[in-house]
């Protein structure tokens, strides 16, 4: 009669508590990702956890869990709009009874670390305004754990989206600018990155419907973007400074009348650049942004631009993904959010 090996045990905290010589309780805390150890004793309990191939016991943990109320947003510091989205979601988490905790992303703070940091605050779902990678796909986000893409973001996964109508956004800036005369509008954007595509496109889909010639100048999501940007316009002529004498600007061949940008911060260094150099706004040369960031609104910036309302963002946002935490297994979901324009002095009639 054959005799089985018995089963290999699986390793525990206690195992793993006995490698390092630390208390069971200080391993707990780091394996649960709670603080309270010093990075010296994570560092080592991980490693000893790894060389064991300790795995936690799912079952016995969600026996034990406890609803933390807490929702992780993921974004960087660079967009005007990102702030604006992550104050409107403060005030909707609270509406549903959520608390957010952040994790910002820079140049000394990458994803990873931001994760790793929203992660050990035990959050319950995770916002994803922005992967910080300069594109606009994000591969990394934690497995198991209910994630929303919010505003631009995408993932070869299936999670939740909550989009902006990019294309109907810059339909609306193209078409205030048509009815204010103009027909030279050069688009200032790039063609990769957060919404960049679905922007382009729909710059290239409204001015053909018009029957208007499009140009496209390359810029990038910055200010020092749109600076660059006008600084090639001015260089080539397509805006002459009013200083530089001359008249009948608008007749010129290849002269442009009008800019609409990828961004708010494409579009105010734009501004700054073009009136620094003697360009007249909106008297020779409109311009229209896209976001309606706080920025935007500052008197002596009185930017023209597209809104997507980040309040409504935020309200799809957390109304999804408190569905998404009470039924983990439905069909992922997309929702869209239809821009409005908000007009201020950028932008006016076009002048013969």
């Amino acid at each position: 009669m054959s005799t089985r090996e018995p089963a290999p045990r699986r390793p525990t905290m206690r195992d793993i508590a006995a490698r390092v010589g630390l208390s069971r309780q200080l391993v707990s805390i780091v394996l649960r990702g709670a603080p309270g150890a010093s990075d010296a004793s994570r560092e080592r309990i991980l490693a000893a956890a790894r060389e064991l191939g300790y795995h936690p016991d799912d079952s016995a943990r969600m026996l034990r869990r406890r609803r933390s109320g807490q929702l992780g947003v993921l974004f960087t510091v660079r967009q005007p709009f990102e702030v604006d989205l992550v104050d409107a979601l403060y005030r909707r988490a609270d509406d549903h009874g959520f608390t957010l905790a952040l994790g910002a992303i820079g140049e000394q703070h990458d994803l990873e670390t931001a994760l790793s940091g929203l992660m050990r605050q035990r959050i319950e779902g995770l916002i994803v305004l922005d992967a910080g990678t300069g594109g606009h796909e994000i591969t990394e986000l934690p497995s198991g754990l209910p994630a929303l893409l919010l505003g631009g973001p995408t993932s070869p996964d299936a999670h939740d989206r909550i989009d902006i109508e990019n294309e109907r956004g810059i339909t609306l800036a193209v078409e205030h600018l048509s009815a204010l005369g103009h027909t030279r509008i050069a688009y200032l954007g790039a063609a990769s990155g957060p919404n960049a595509a679905s922007r382009l496109a729909g710059y290239r889909r409204a001015m053909a419907s018009r029957g208007l010639p499009g140009r496209v100048v390359p810029s990038d999501f910055t200010e020092l973007g749109g600076h660059r940007a006008a600084l090639s316009l001015l260089a080539d002529g397509s805006v002459r400074e009013h200083s530089s004498g001359g008249g009948g600007t608008a007749d010129a061949p290849g002269r442009v009348t009008a800019l609409v940008c990828m961004n708010d911060h494409c579009a105010i260094g734009a501004l700054q650049t073009l009136v620094r150099a003697g360009v007249r706004v909106p008297e020779e040369v409109s311009i229209v942004g896209f976001d309606d960031s706080s920025a935007a609104a500052l008197p002596y910036v009185a930017l023209t631009s597209v809104r997507p309302d980040p309040d409504h963002l935020a309200q799809l946002a957390v109304e999804t993904l408190r569905a998404r935490l009470a039924d983990p297994g439905a069909p992922a979901v997309r929702r869209q959010v239809a821009p409005t324009l908000c007009t201020r002095a950028s932008t006016g009639a076009m002048r013969t």
